[in-house]
């Protein structure tokens, strides 16, 4: 069924018992998520929300709470869209499917955008205030746009071909924001907004935005796609579809995606800016108050029957993991084609997707001469950071494909073990200092600021890597309560950080710990607040290690040295990833609205068996 609108979707789902319908009144500030957030996590149903406290409009939330509820949602286009993708991967396919190929004609007509003159989602008004005010978090700065579909142009060169469709926060209240006047704006690096609000700063212009939540599932999709600058995201959002992205367009407004259920149209004036956030973010901690632009709000629009589709953001897994496990998908052939020699690239979504990736590259260039360190793997590397948003990573590491019994980049504990037996901590780490790093990432040096550690690994094993918590292992006092994570990782507990730099007390530590043969099997140690909670499964571990420190700042290494200023290490590599004082604070939930859903769970009715 191509959807197009959030009604059809919904009403499909329940007809098909893939959601369930709550009509007892709900509070938007704080119970929908929490809801929401136990529904997803015990792999419930799609949820509607037809009577929310305050509020005339219903909420939908869970759409794409499993993966197979999203195959399902799109399961009319999903196969024509992975033939594409692989077609553009690798022409030569195309042609060994001739009927399938009679299908490219109408995929690439179903990718164009069309000019409308009529908007559904134009048919009825109201105020910012109307719309459902959701709040997540309890110290979140207001209610926000959790799935907004965010539609520019460049403002001297519109056109729907190069136009930029993103999901990017939109605060409705809160903070320092005019009611019914303004909403809050935050966009990150390398998101393509950013182009053309740079344009519309130098024309001394503003930028015309539109707003728009619900319509076509795809176009929530298609809003988070990475695809080249230049692009636009209508038309993968119509391939994805089934049919043309319908577009109203003005002269005095930004396009307007026509099937929306709402639409909010303004613009961002350039210079003006205003403290927006706190927020929970993806990475599991609350985003802080930072200045980012501000939208002018001209018109709220929405359609007759509109629903407001809603998701919550937290520590991994949430909802936005199964976007990206079904882009993965659709793109994942695609690699190959856009990075020469690289297999698979895997954002590892425990660890909150940016601060650590893993890539599977090749060794290709050099048969005659094979030399047991890594070479074009570090060029792949490079290649890799400098692609959009995989250029946020903060830990890349990379293995080569080409070795038997090299595994997927997906099976996470057989890649980190398989890069561990093989790694040279003397000559395999390679730091990018004092550059950019994702905008929610706190464990760096200021906003946007922080490191990155490219670890690369090939050639033969060089170490058993230990599967126990040796009796020979004697730590220095201040590490306690060692614990194995995963064979050839030993998370040990810290004291507690001070404040301070560290640097000196890790480096004095290290040196209590001789390079020897029975602790080169443990090739990584992390260094943590509680050593139990992190060891207690390869979630906790990713998570903590990886969100919790800055590679040029928090590692280390037992038998370091500086030669021609690289730093390696003869013994472990040590990762300090205790919480500092600067990091941002956890995510945790409220609990008098924690208390309220026990309540319903007590009932007995349809939702209680997921609270």
């Amino acid at each position: 069924m191509a959807y197009r609108s959030t009604r059809q979707l919904v009403d499909d789902l329940h007809r098909n018992q893939r959601l369930i319908v709550i009509d007892q009144p709900v509070d938007p500030h704080l119970e929908i998520a929490e809801i929401h957030r136990r529904v997803y996590r015990n792999q419930g149903p799609a949820l509607l929300f037809s009577n929310v406290i305050g509020c005339s409009f219903p909420v939908a939330t869970n759409l794409f709470g499993t993966l197979e509820r999203a195959r399902y949602i799109f399961r009319q286009t999903i196969e024509s869209v992975s033939l594409a993708v692989r077609w553009k991967a690798r022409p030569a396919e195309a042609w060994r499917t001739p009927l399938k190929l009679l299908h490219a004609p109408k995929i690439a007509w179903r990718m164009r955008p069309r000019s409308v003159a009529r908007a559904a989602v134009m048919q009825h008004s109201c105020r910012l205030s109307d719309l459902p005010q959701i709040v997540c978090w309890p110290k979140d700065g207001g209610a926000f746009v959790t799935l907004p579909q965010v539609l520019t142009q460049m403002p001297d060169e519109p056109s729907l071909s190069t136009s930029n469709l993103g999901m990017y926060r939109v605060q409705l209240s809160g903070n320092e924001y005019i009611p019914e006047v303004e909403c809050g704006m935050h966009y990150q690096l390398h998101r393509g907004i950013g182009v053309h609000h740079t344009r519309a700063i130098s024309l001394g212009r503003s930028l015309p935005v539109s707003v728009t939540v619900g319509g076509t599932p795809a176009m929530t999709i298609g809003a988070v796609m990475p695809l080249p600058e230049g692009m636009s995201e209508l038309m993968f959002a119509g391939a994805l579809a089934g049919h043309r992205i319908p577009v109203h367009l003005s002269t005095d407004a930004a396009p307007i995606y026509a099937d929306a259920d709402f639409c909010i149209v303004g613009e961002v004036v350039p210079g003006e800016l205003k403290p927006e956030g706190p927020f929970g973010d993806h990475l599991g901690y609350y985003a802080r108050v930072h200045d980012f632009p501000v939208m002018r709000v001209k018109r709220v629009y929405h359609r007759a029957g509109a629903v407001w589709p809603m998701t919550v953001v937290g520590r991994p897994p949430q909802e936005d993991t199964t976007f990206g496990e079904l882009i993965h998908e659709l793109t994942g052939p695609m690699i190959p084609a856009v990075l020469p020699g690289v297999r698979q690239v895997h954002a590892v979504d425990a660890a909150g997707v940016h601060p650590l990736l893993l890539a599977v590259g090749s060794e290709r260039y050099t048969p005659y001469a094979k030399v047991d360190r890594p070479q074009e793997l570090l060029t792949q590397a490079n290649a890799i950071l400098g692609q959009g948003q995989l250029s946020l990573a903060k830990y890349l590491w990379i293995i080569d494909g080409e070795q038997t019994g090299a595994p997927d980049a997906r099976q996470l504990e057989d890649f980190f073990q398989h890069a561990l037996a093989r790694v040279d901590w003397k000559r395999d780490l390679h730091f990018i200092t004092r550059t950019t790093i994702d905008t929610l990432d706190y464990s760096g040096s200021g906003l946007n600021q922080g490191s990155k550690l490219v670890i690369a690994a090939s050639g033969p094993a060089r170490r058993a890597l230990a599967s126990e918590v040796s009796g020979q292992l004697q730590l220095p006092a201040p590490w306690h309560e060692p614990r194995l994570c995963l064979p050839g990782i030993l998370v040990v507990r810290g004291e507690p950080h001070t404040g301070q730099s560290s640097r000196g007390e890790l480096e004095a530590i290290c040196d209590q710990l001789p390079s020897t043969a029975w602790i080169d099997r443990y090739p990584l140690i992390v260094v943590c607040d509680d050593s139990h909670f992190t060891a207690r499964n390869f979630e906790n571990f990713a998570w903590t290690t990886f969100t919790r420190s800055n590679p040029a700042v928090d590692v280390y290494g037992i038998g370091a040295s500086v030669q021609d200023k690289h730093f390696g290490c003869t013994g472990s590599l040590v990762i300090d990833a205790r919480t500092k004082p600067h990091h941002a604070a956890g995510l945790i939930e409220d609990s008098e609205t924690t208390r309220k859903v026990d309540a319903r769970a007590a009932r007995g009715d349809g939702l209680a068996r997921y609270l």
